[in-house]
């Protein structure tokens, strides 16, 4: 596969949906509390500074609405450390600012298998916040160069986290109790592209693993990063500080955000830290009607940060390995995709067995319903104008080397222009990825080399091509008189679509070199599109031609 290079989003968490805990609060309620919270507790600065809740507002206005949802409404302090990192990272001999602190332990028990299934969440101290707080002493409530008198966030209340086998060094034997130590690192900085793949390679320098990433970016460009950790062996965070100290020296020079800045360790990260850029947060995704139902999962009209989207969900009853593996595909190559042509990917959420993938919302529906349920026939015009869209998203995919593998007009959507775009990528491929001959697609708009299940390559597509070319002119379903098994056998011997009658000449020449049975025959999209064009420019000529003919008789 194509080595794949990522861009962090902003704003938006890298972790896991989370449950609604108890501490919980919608996100537009939730700076109204945290300023009531802290007058109540009679936090000093809340109840002395006239301009603290204009200072709290600003705090929130600059950062994405997630970050509400992140605060933890039984330590509303922590809306004042956050606040203060930030404000220290403008410092820019400071940065990155970072605060660290000892969180919980989490109990493990080993199953003999070299898995550990979890059992409960303990702090050592008690399970009580005020035995907490006794228990970590003020060198412990530190910033790197800087003291703060109050605690970060705990990330991991209530949470059933699995513990990494790699964690520290456990008893195997079976029934065997274990405890995994968990720190919270928080870092504040300019903000500039693969930060989150920095901080993670500097921690994972230091010996500790991520559990959990909260990414955010500040409107006025710098970033508060929150990380929960393991892999550091003992509460106390004194030597933690020091190794992040020398960490963070052997990046000098990397944190001003230019682009002229050391290049970072390039590791792999943990698949959870990869998918920051595009983790969806449940919480904030609203689903709407359904749209559409499918064999295993459903397409609905959803609610994203203010803009309408696409989800697709599916079905966890339904879910497997091979549906997992399309799921993990479709996900690689639309965050890999951008063109006008190609649906926008929004993100995805991927925490098993809640799987969907999210994208922009087409209002204009699949070009198959266009076409057959409102049982439209497009003048010429228009017909050229969907087939270049087609041709120029094919043709994206093509010199990306993606094969679509299932290209048909209920996988081609509209927008509210009626631009088409190219949709479903469930079993699209990378032509790296080997030789196929897996029978995958749909049957009336299969090339027969897929039918046949002979290898084959991107002259599939254009056999699919064809197909929709036929349905675009004639708005009839292929092969309608036959079942999609009759179909498919048909085209294994030669049937194709009968041609339709008064139909531009050259748009009959293109579909019959584009279903040629013989790949190597068929011309690819580059051509294709060329033709198209060339042809829409002569439409277009006569059709004004005739126009100021009529204008001309007319008057």
């Amino acid at each position: 596969m194509a080595d794949m290079d990522f861009v962090e989003g902003v704003g938006e968490s890298s972790s896991p949906p989370r449950s609604f805990a108890a501490g919980f609060c919608p996100a537009h309620d939730v700076r109204n509390d945290v300023y009531t919270r802290l007058v109540e507790c009679g936090h000093e600065e809340a109840v002395s500074n006239p301009q603290f809740r204009e200072n709290l507002d600003a705090h929130f206005n600059r950062l994405p609405p997630s970050y509400g949802l992140d605060v933890n409404m039984e330590k509303v302090e922590d809306v004042l450390l956050h606040q203060k990192l930030l404000s220290l990272a403008k410092d820019p001999e400071k940065c990155p600012v970072y605060h660290i602190r000892f969180l919980e332990h989490i109990s493990t028990k080993s199953d003999g298998n070299d898995d550990h299934v979890f059992l409960d969440s303990i702090l050592l101290s008690g399970s009580s916040n005020e035995a907490a707080d006794r228990r970590l002493p003020l060198s412990h409530k530190r910033t790197r160069g800087n003291i703060i008198d109050f605690e970060a966030c705990s990330k991991l209340e209530g949470l059933n986290l699995d513990v990494r086998k790699n964690s520290k060094p456990m008893d195997r034997r079976p029934g065997n109790i274990g405890h995994v130590l968990i720190h919270e690192v928080i870092f504040s900085t300019v903000d500039k592209p693969k930060l989150l793949s920095q901080l993670s390679a500097l921690l994972s320098d230091i010996g500790l693993n991520i559990r959990e990433a909260h990414v955010f970016s500040t409107t006025d460009g710098y970033s508060l990063d929150v990380f929960v950790v393991d892999g550091w062996p003992i509460e106390e965070t004194d030597g933690l500080y020091e190794a992040m100290e020398k960490a963070v020296a052997r990046y000098e020079g990397s944190w001003s955000g230019s682009s002229h800045s050391h290049p970072v360790v390039k590791k792999t990260l943990d698949a959870q830290v990869k998918s920051a850029d595009w983790e969806i947060d449940r919480r904030l995704l609203k689903i709407g009607e359904r749209i559409a139902s499918g064999s295993c999962g459903d397409l609905y009209h959803g609610f994203y940060l203010g803009q309408d989207v696409a989800v697709k969900i599916l079905r966890s009853e339904d879910l497997n390995a091979d549906l997992e593996d399309e799921f993990n595909q479709e996900v690689t190559i639309l965050r890999k995709v951008q063109h006008k042509n190609i649906v926008r990917f929004v993100g995805a959420c991927t925490s098993s067995p809640h799987l969907c993938i999210v994208t922009e919302y087409m209002p204009g529906g699949s070009l198959y319903d266009y076409l057959h349920k409102n049982h439209c026939v497009l003048k010429l015009l228009q017909l050229l104008k969907f087939s270049i869209d087609v041709c120029e998203g094919m043709e994206y995919l093509h010199l990306n080397n993606i094969i679509h593998r299932d290209l048909k007009t209920a996988n081609l959507l509209m927008d509210t222009q009626q631009v088409v775009k190219v949709a479903d990528f469930g079993v699209a491929r990378y032509q790296s990825q080997g030789v196929m001959t897996a029978e995958t697609g749909t049957y009336r708009w299969m090339a027969p080399e897929v039918i046949n299940h002979l290898p084959y390559d991107q002259k599939a597509d254009i056999f699919s091509f064809a197909i929709v070319l036929w349905e675009l002119v004639t708005a009839k379903v292929p092969y309608d008189s036959m079942t999609p098994l009759q179909a498919a056998l048909g085209v294994r011997q030669g049937l194709r679509p009968d041609l339709p009658k008064n139909v531009h000449p050259k748009l009959l020449d293109m579909m019959q070199r584009c279903w040629d049975a013989e790949p190597v025959n068929r011309p690819p999209f580059t051509e294709i599109k060329v033709e198209l064009k060339s042809l829409l420019e002569e439409v277009e000529m006569c059709t004004k031609y005739e126009e100021n003919c009529a204008a001309v008789n007319g008057s």
